[in-house]
């Protein structure tokens, strides 16, 4: 059985979320250089919950993601972020409930093996807030979702000394809109995806 880490906070994507948060860190002068940041994987989190008959609001995860991010610190709408998670990477906890979903009727990670987030635009609402919108695919079909984010702290990682930036977002999509929807209503349509992580800025050597 695959190791099962909680979520830490409460959806793509997602490394999807630095971007909105982008406007504060080039207005409010955090120190955070332009570049190229990547998120750590031994700090990265991307989650997914849905109601089960009402009696349960199971969290599953996804092992395996790649999340980066272009920051341009002069024009931070330009900045891009780009999300590719491995659906075979799935871990419920359950082994095999894994193999269920990984399996034709559900991500069928034979012939989609990818799933992945593309930006497309950001906004600041708050100091530390705003909506990334951007272009999610699962199992081959794209869907523009919109993601509020929270930016958590940015400065230099006491542990590594890189520049680094903590963030949180989510997002509630409907599953059948990706071909995903068996068991509606008894399983939720609507899930909730979850992407706290930290993103390191990528040095060249």
């Amino acid at each position: 059985m695959k190791r099962f880490r909680t979520l830490r906070t409460a959806a793509l994507s997602a490394s999807v979320l630095l971007g909105a948060s982008l406007p504060a860190l080039a207005q409010d002068g955090l120190g955070i250089p332009a570049g190229t940041y990547k998120m750590d994987p031994g700090h990265g989190y991307v989650t997914f919950t849905y109601s089960h008959l009402g009696f349960s609001n199971p969290v599953v995860q996804f092992e395996t993601v790649d999340a980066s991010l272009e920051l341009d610190a002069e024009n931070p709408a330009a900045s891009a972020i780009n999300v590719t998670i491995d659906p075979a990477s799935v871990d419920t906890g359950v082994e095999a409930f894994d193999g269920h979903l990984v399996s034709e009727n559900w991500f069928n990670v034979a012939e989609h093996p990818t799933a992945t987030f593309v930006s497309t635009g950001l906004s600041q609402t708050g100091a530390t807030s705003g909506t990334l919108t951007g272009d999610l695919t699962i199992k081959g079909i794209t869907k523009p979702v919109t993601l509020d984010v929270t930016l958590l702290k940015a400065g230099i990682h006491p542990l590594s000394q890189k520049p680094t930036v903590g963030v949180e977002a989510t997002t509630t999509i409907l599953r059948s809109a990706f071909d995903l929807g068996a068991y509606a209503p008894a399983v939720s349509d609507e899930v909730t995806i979850t992407v706290s992580g930290e993103f390191n800025q990528v040095v060249a050597e």
